[in-house]
């Protein structure tokens, strides 16, 4: 089955591909943070219904599927960070304590949309600074939510994870095809 993915992400295109979907990847141009003050999963879900109703202009008889991850600690969404001092500031944050990683996705077919956002709990070890450095200096964070990737380098700083994996590494797979095999 043909997917338009309008993300850029290689880890959703990657996962998505492995389920065995082909995949079409069509960026949007829009993933800018809403100016109005909402609720992390409103901002996540907002965030992905506009990636996937960019695209669904341009594929309009095509499924097309867009998401959107991100981090959140105390109320604070953790986008992916803008430089070096700001992924120090996330995973200094982050160290040693639990968090959500909210991950929405939004299917559109058939002039119908769908959305849905999907929860993860992902508790940190307590980090060093050398270890902060050390990861920020791999590179690894930069194109990550909250400056950390489960399912890389970044598996030495995570203690657990309750719900999942898959969500945290970027798309929900399983929720996904629930969904998609009651909406085709």
């Amino acid at each position: 089955m043909k997917i338009i993915l309008a993300s850029g992400s290689p880890r959703r295109r990657e996962i998505l591909t492995n389920m065995g979907f082909e995949v079409e990847v069509v960026p949007s141009a829009k993933e800018t943070m809403p100016e109005e003050k909402l609720s992390p999963e409103d901002t996540v879900q907002l965030l992905a219904v506009e990636k996937g109703a960019d695209a669904k202009v341009k594929h309009p008889d095509e499924i097309v599927v867009s998401a959107d991850t991100v981090v959140v600690l105390d109320g604070e969404i953790m986008g992916k960070p803008r430089d070096r001092a700001d992924a120090e500031r996330m995973l200094t944050a982050l160290s040693g304590r639990a968090h959500r990683v909210l991950t929405a996705y939004a299917v559109f077919y058939k002039g119908r949309s769908f959305s849905k956002v999907v929860s993860t709990e992902v508790e940190l070890y307590p980090l060093t600074k050398e270890e902060i450095d050390w990861y920020i200096d791999t590179k690894e964070p930069f194109d990550k939510a909250g400056s950390y990737g489960a399912q890389g380098l970044g598996a030495y700083l995570v203690k657990g994870i309750k719900g999942d994996f898959l969500n945290v590494v970027g798309f929900p797979l399983s929720d996904f095809c629930h969904m998609l095999k009651k909406i085709l």
